[in-house]
């Protein structure tokens, strides 16, 4: 059995919506989400681009 694809975003909702919670908690319990680390750039990346006039 095949369900065809929803031709709008409600139906999409619709469709999720109809899911089955045992199905979309697995029983498990997820990690606590971790901050992401600052981001940096080392100068051999900084290297690559500082010759150049616009870095696009």
């Amino acid at each position: 059995m095949t369900t065809p694809e929803p031709e709008s975003y409600a139906e999409l909702i619709a469709d999720c919506a109809d899911i089955p919670a045992a199905i979309t908690t697995s029983g498990r319990d997820l990690p606590d989400p971790r901050e992401p680390a600052p981001w940096e750039v080392d100068e051999a990346t900084f290297a690559q681009v500082s010759s150049l006039e616009e870095y696009v």
